[in-house]
């Protein structure tokens, strides 16, 4: 993902919910409505979790020290799963409450053009920040469906923008259903329903996002053609031979790590295989620019060997080597 790209998506849509969370909460004074007080939390909760996903963009591109030897590129992961749980929390959990409390205590909505003037200003304003997300994620989604994008990108800042956005324009769709309801019933029931509506959604998207950014945390392999790249890359035909095995994971969203045992002929000298390993690795590079920490190890590859199948115990998360 393009740093500049995922940045301008987060300082749009924290533009746009900065001045809307104002506005709601002002309509909110004047007309009691607890649709546009579910949505004002919401759009605090929108506007802290785009500076935390600044703040996670900016330590991330700290130097490598000993004790994080690979760097801190997760970060930019943990604040995009600090951001789920602070949707859930604060923005989901207040407006199912607030719901409950106006269905079971309902009280007439007042100075009406208020919320509904400040939901039509909130809907064009989330549509610039959703379509300033929708153009930056084109860019890099290519030909991926929206589900494939959101599901598989390696870099957390867009699909969050833009699974926000989206929740916050149906929010918005919602709680002008439900403050509509009420002036046109006289039931300001409906406007609690329709802030119960807004926590079900805020829930949702905040338990996909959650889902997502889990993976990323535990740690994912390179995409498929990036994978191919790398494996098209390795072998010369000459000195390495094939693949035994390789493993690629990810540091963090623009930085891969790569670990494979390569075959090698077995006449060649130590000098001609540290060339070949040398080789490959700028080959890779040069295929796949985000692979930046490689490791290959040399092996002779035996037919014998390999129709026995992988050992469970050399691999990563495999039963430990009992004890002696």
């Amino acid at each position: 993902m393009s740093a500049s790209g995922g940045t301008k998506a987060i300082v749009a849509a924290l533009a746009a919910n900065l001045a809307i969370a104002v506005a709601k909460f002002v309509a909110f004074i004047f007309s009691g409505s607890s649709s546009m007080l579910a949505e004002s939390v919401h759009s605090v909760a929108d506007s802290g979790n785009q500076a935390l996903l600044l703040l996670g963009g900016k330590k991330a591109k700290r130097e490598a020290t000993p004790q994080h030897p690979f760097g801190y590129g997760r970060e930019r992961y943990i604040y995009a799963f600090l951001v789920s749980i602070v949707l859930f929390s604060v923005g989901g959990m207040f407006a199912l409450y607030e719901g409950y409390e106006k269905i079971k205590h309902p009280h007439e909505l007042t100075h009406w053009y208020w919320p509904v003037g400040v939901l039509v200003f909130a809907i064009i304003a989330e549509t610039f920040s959703f379509r300033t997300a929708i153009k930056e994620s084109n860019a890099l989604r290519g030909k991926r469906s929206w589900k494939e994008f959101v599901r598989h990108a390696k870099a957390p800042e867009l699909p969050v923008v833009l699974l926000e956005d989206l929740g916050a324009l149906v929010g918005l769709v919602l709680a002008l259903g439900g403050v509509g309801l009420a002036l046109l019933t006289g039931d300001s029931v409906w406007d609690g329903i329709g802030t119960l509506c807004i926590g079900i959604l805020l829930i949702l998207i905040a338990l996909v996002l959650a889902a997502e950014t889990k993976s990323l945390l535990l740690g994912e392999s390179a995409g498929v053609e990036e994978t191919q790249k790398i494996e098209a890359a390795v072998v010369d035909g000459d000195t390495v031979t094939r693949i035994i095995h390789m493993r690629t994971l990810h540091l963090g969203p623009e930085e891969l790590l790569v670990a494979a045992k390569i075959a090698v002929r077995h006449e060649e000298t130590a000098t001609e295989i540290a060339a070949a390993i040398d080789a490959a690795e700028a080959r890779i590079r040069e295929a796949v620019p985000i692979a930046r920490v490689i490791y290959l190890e040399p092996d002779i590859y035996s037919e014998a060997e390999a129709a026995k199948g992988p050992d469970p115990e050399a691999s990563p998360g495999g039963p430990a080597p009992a004890a002696h």
